[in-house]
């Protein structure tokens, strides 16, 4: 306090006051009413001070308001702000939030769907708004002081990320940027970058969570804490942590044996007292089920909650669970309130459409305090569900991991039911970092004390492996930038191909990939010291030993070759020879198992089996024999490394049934009646073939020749020269990954030019009328866009035939199970896509060609025609309910690919039409088709 300070304290206390209230930071911390955080603070005066930042924390710690701040200093300033974020949702929630500050004269919204107050000082967009603008020279850009990258560490995204790279590379000089990140492990790599390409930028890392939060597994009807109570639970990280011995000994319990009687004899004897006591311990280990977890956190007051279930149809099936078990969160008055905004927010929806999206069973789920949340949802469910949950009207919250990407959705509890998940190939393990997303939900900053995470016990759970992944809190930033055809002809138009070529290797992606060849070319040099050495150890004062080595490795590599090529000839021979054999044929099986004496019963050659199915495709013959021994077998090409020759031939009795013992019994002995006399000849040893290669006689004659070889340390030397070998072999294939990895984008970036300019879209620095058309089309298949416009395929299609064909660039099956043969439209819809396909492939072999590859992220896909029918039929003017009872698609889904429909329908529309094309004004009537219904009250795509 002022009273408690001398007169010296008390007078340069004053001046640090004064000094603040100069800035503009000081007005800015009276708009909230809690103190800033220090790594709030430091942020905002590294802004002020004209330095871009960036700003990496977790979840949850209030990063955006630095972000906020660069608001404020551009309104301070009179210039613009543009803040951006990943996806339209947050935009939409961002927008509401500044202009309940700012007011709407000064905030204006910009995601593709939605344009209001574009010109505005301050405006929300989405990242690619921004792209386009940049690529598009916009005037909108002028007077820009600050650009705030919202979840900038979207740019490791394996689909988009690339956007966000464009953006930082291509923003003027002038621009301030703010970057804002989760807690990344190399973001000061990633600072290093920004202050390469952008300037001056100051990293902030702050790993502290605002909010403590706590560990725990629920088994049975008990919670446990993940980690000890002497440990860290905070999430700060400056204690060790050590695993609940509790949960430890369950797991070990759990898969250890059943009691067995017979360890008795084994002298391993287990007293009745312990098993007893196993016993209960195991009673308590299950996994509760859904409602009975709610149930649980409602007791212990850790609600709200979200429970992340990584399946849409989970989360649908997790409420109806909660609702048949009779859950009811919210009071009679709560239950008033949910129903007056619901209809509020839904008023707009057509009646006969309520049925359809399962309004009522929705409804009465949020009256209980219950809802499901994933990405099949309506736009306007997700919205409501959202407020209500903020409001605290929803208690507890179904969610597929969409909802950690971002949202301000926190709660105090957050629930993982397991930790696998389908990653669109495969089921794989939940990553520290996904973790880390996933539980930064819990715990609201000002509302709690401390979060809690809760995973539910499941068989086979490591302990261990959790307190792992708790305890890894941070996961690394890495590039997935490639150029783009769009984005090639963009960069050539605005700065030519040299600039272009440099700009591409200023990228992230380029500047990670350099720093790791700094690490391989410290092992070369490693390796050429080592190399060095083992020269040393190999020289010969009788001559140069390295060209005895030579010889050396050149006869034994010939040796070898001839080996192999000798065993390849046997196994031809052999396969020649069973191909041969007959039924009632005596060999002699060399080897294996059922080597000696057999009688062939099938020859078992592909083709021609005599009724004994499932061998037709088999590699090589596989003969059905009966052994000296009674038995029958069905033999493989490896029992016969050498060729094989009937002994002698015997007649098989029509009645033989190899099923039956005295069959086989009754043949056997009368093949070794016939044939048990006769012994093979062992075969002379071949002469070897290197006995006769002359190439082999030139280099031992050359060896035997050469100074060396007279030497009393020839084998030490040589052992020497071995090392030497193998390391410069490995320093070879070290120097080539350095050459494949330095220019790689640029490399990339020239193989697109190359295509592009093969097609006419490029002549040098020159862009064509063509490659002005690309210029102005995003999206996977850009090129395939212009291709198709370029050819007039889509001439004459009336709107809802363009809207199917359009369907086709931007929809793709969430699964590989998903693409069965679609449903298409009939007449010209069905044949401009055919014509679409045909295009594609075309393209395809152009980029093998080129040596584009599509598992890079670079080329087009193939046009996915799953949503054709459902985009026609939409915009034809059919119900919803028909359509979605036809497309079998949840509405949220339907919502989202018509919205991408009219993205690049839009896109068509003002790009350069070819001349005398109707295309442009066809598209912009399937845009107003498309947009109706759930459609257009949807705010969010």
């Amino acid at each position: 306090m002022t009273e408690d300070l001398s007169p010296a304290e008390a007078y340069a206390a004053a001046r640090i006051r004064a000094a603040e209230q100069a800035t503009a930071l000081a007005p800015f911390r009276e708009l909230y009413d809690f103190e800033l955080d220090p790594f709030q603070i430091e942020a905002c005066r590294a802004l002020e001070a004209g330095k871009g930042v960036l700003v990496a924390a977790p979840t949850g710690s209030g990063k955006t308001i630095v972000g906020e701040f660069a608001v404020h200093l551009a309104l301070t300033q009179h210039r613009k702000c543009f803040y951006t974020t990943p996806i339209k949702a947050l935009s939409n929630q961002k927008y509401t939030d500044l202009v309940r500050r700012y007011g709407p004269d000064k905030v204006g919204l910009l995601t593709g769907d939605n344009s209001i107050n574009s010109e505005a000082p301050v405006v929300v967009m989405t990242t690619e708004v921004l792209r386009n603008m940049l690529y598009a020279g916009s005037q909108t850009l002028s007077g820009l002081a600050y650009v705030v990258m919202d979840e900038v560490h979207y740019l490791s995204d394996r689909f988009r990320g690339a956007v966000w790279e464009e953006v930082i590379i291509h923003l003027p000089e002038s621009v301030t940027l703010v970057s804002l990140s989760a807690t990344v492990s190399n973001a000061e790599e990633f600072g290093d970058w920004l202050d390469t390409v952008r300037g001056d930028t100051e990293v902030i890392v702050s790993e502290e969570r605002p909010v403590p939060l706590w560990q725990h597994v629920l088994a049975g009807r008990r919670m446990y804490d993940l980690f000890e109570e002497s440990t860290d639970h905070g999430g700060r990280g400056g204690a060790r942590r050590e695993v609940n011995p509790d949960l430890l000994r369950m797991a070990r319990m759990e898969n250890s044996r059943t009691y067995d009687p017979r360890e008795r004899r084994r002298g391993k004897m287990v007293r009745e007292a312990d098993r007893e006591r196993e016993r209960r311990q195991r009673s308590r280990i299950w996994t509760p089920g859904r409602p009975e977890v709610i149930e649980r956190l409602d007791s212990e007051g850790l609600l709200p909650a979200i429970t992340f279930i990584f399946s849409r149809a989970g989360c649908e099936a997790a409420v109806q669970q909660c609702m048949y078990a009779g859950l009811r969160l919210n009071d009679e008055e709560a239950r008033q309130e949910v129903r007056r905004i619901v209809e509020e927010r839904t008023a707009s929806i057509p009646g006969e459409d309520l049925h359809v999206l399962g309004y009522y069973e929705w409804l009465e789920g949020l009256e209980r305090g219950i809802a499901a949340h994933h990405a099949g949802m309506l736009p306007t469910f997700k919205e409501v569900v959202e407020e209500l949950f903020v409001r605290g009207l929803v208690k507890a919250v179904f969610a597929t991991e969409t909802l950690a990407l971002g949202i301000n959705m926190p709660a105090r509890s957050v629930v993982l039911e397991k930790l696998v998940k389908w990653n669109g190939e495969q089921h794989a393990d939940v990553t520290p970092g996904e973790y880390t997303q996933l539980t930064g939900r819990a715990g609201r900053r000002g509302i709690d004390v401390e979060g809690h995470a809760v995973v539910l016990w499941q068989r086979g759970m490591d302990p261990g492996a959790l307190a792992g992944l708790a305890g890894t809190r941070t996961y690394p930033l890495r590039s997935s930038f490639k150029p783009s055809y769009n984005m090639a002809v963009n960069l050539v138009e605005q700065f030519g191909r040299h600039r272009s070529r440099e700009l591409l290797e200023t990228s992230f992606a380029q500047f990670q990939a350099d720093k790791s060849v700094v690490g391989i070319s410290r092992q070369v040099q490693r390796n050429e010291e080592g190399l060095a050495g083992y020269r040393e150890g190999m020289s010969c004062h009788l001559g140069d030993f390295e060209e005895y080595a030579r010889l050396r490795r050149e006869l034994k590599d010939r040796e070898t070759e001839l080996a192999r090529q000798g065993v390849t000839q046997r196994r031809a021979a052999a396969m020649s020879s069973l191909e041969k054999l007959k039924p009632g044929d005596v060999i002699h099986v060399p080897t294996g198992k059922f080597a000696g004496l057999a009688l062939v019963l099938d020859p078992g050659v592909p083709g021609r089996s005599n009724g004994h199915r499932g061998y037709e495709h088999q590699d090589g013959p596989r003969p059905l024999v009966l052994t000296a021994e009674r038995q029958v077998k069905r033999l493989a090409t490896m029992d016969f490394p050498v060729p094989v020759e009937p002994l002698e031939r015997m007649r098989i009795p029509k009645s033989f049934n190899p099923r039956s013992p005295q069959s086989r019994r009754d043949l056997a002995s009368a093949l070794r009646t016939k044939a048990g006399h006769i012994v093979p000849e062992r075969r002379r040893k071949q002469r070897s073939e290197a006995a006769d290669d002359r190439e082999i006689s030139r280099l031992r004659a050359e060896l035997r020749a050469h100074p060396c070889h007279g030497c009393d340390e020839r084998e030490d030397h040589a052992r020497w020269a071995e090392r030497y070998h193998r390391l410069r072999r490995d320093t070879r294939q070290l120097e080539r990954r350095i050459e494949g990895r330095t220019n790689t984008i640029a490399r990339t970036f020239d193989r697109i030019v190359a295509l592009l300019t093969g097609l006419d879209y490029l002549r040098d620095d020159e862009v064509t009328v063509h490659g002005r058309r690309l210029a102005r089309l995003y999206g996977e298949l850009d090129l395939l866009a212009s291709e198709c416009l370029r050819a007039r395929v889509w001439e004459d299609l009336d709107p809802a035939e363009l809207a199917a064909c359009v369907s086709a660039l931007v929809y793709e099956a969430r699964q590989a199970d998903d693409a069965l043969p679609p449903k298409l439209p009939s007449g010209r819809a069905k044949a401009a896509l055919g014509e679409m396909v045909r295009i594609w492939g075309h393209l395809d072999a152009l980029e093998d060609e080129h040596k584009i590859n599509q598992a890079e992220g670079v080329g087009q896909r193939e046009p996915d025609l799953g949503f054709a029918w459902a985009a026609h039929s939409w915009a034809s003017g059919k119900g919803l309910d028909e359509v979605l009872r036809e497309a079998e698609m949840p509405a949220g889904d339907f919502v989202r690919w018509c919205k991408q429909v009219i993205d690049v329908l839009s896109q068509i529309a003002q790009a350069a039409p070819v001349e005398g094309s109707t295309v442009p004004r066809t598209a912009r009537k399937a845009v107003d088709a498309l947009l109706r219904g759930v459609v257009a009250y949807s705010s969010v795509g």
